[in-house]
């Protein structure tokens, strides 16, 4: 049985979950990049470089991937949007791990992350997302 033929207009969806600002493991990476051709170490590096605004926060990378060209989109979670809103100081994760965050909020600063949230929340109207955003506090 032949490998199916590959098709360089085909657009394969990949979403990798990692510390932002970190080379992501090649040996997580290798399995989901490695059929299509593409190097694990190079994809880790692009992720790296598109996650530089969220050092030490959890992220979920999209990969678009289309004939061996990859292009990276940061896709944020509820909980990341409100990290970084808390502008919290950069900690090693390396030396603290569970990291437990406290922190205030604003009303405002809540909406404006409901608003970002807006298109992936499952809620008919605003305020069902903005009840979604502070369910993940």
């Amino acid at each position: 049985k032949m490998a199916p033929k590959f098709d360089p207009n085909e657009i394969k969806i990949i979403y990798v979950r990692q510390y932002g600002g970190e080379v992501g493991a090649s040996s997580v990476l290798a399995p989901k990049v490695g059929p299509i051709g593409m190097s694990p170490k190079k994809i880790g590096e692009d992720i790296q470089k598109a996650s530089q605004d969220w050092k030490g926060i959890k992220i979920t990378a999209q990969l678009a991937v289309q004939n061996r060209k990859a292009t990276v989109t940061i896709k944020p979670t509820a909980t990341s949007l409100l990290i970084k809103e808390l502008k919290e100081p950069l900690r090693d994760r390396k030396k603290t791990k569970d990291i437990k965050h406290n922190g205030n909020l604003t009303i405002e600063q809540v909406l404006g992350v409901a608003k970002k949230m807006r298109a992936t929340s499952m809620a008919k109207e605003f305020k069902g997302t903005v009840k979604e955003v502070l369910g993940t506090c």
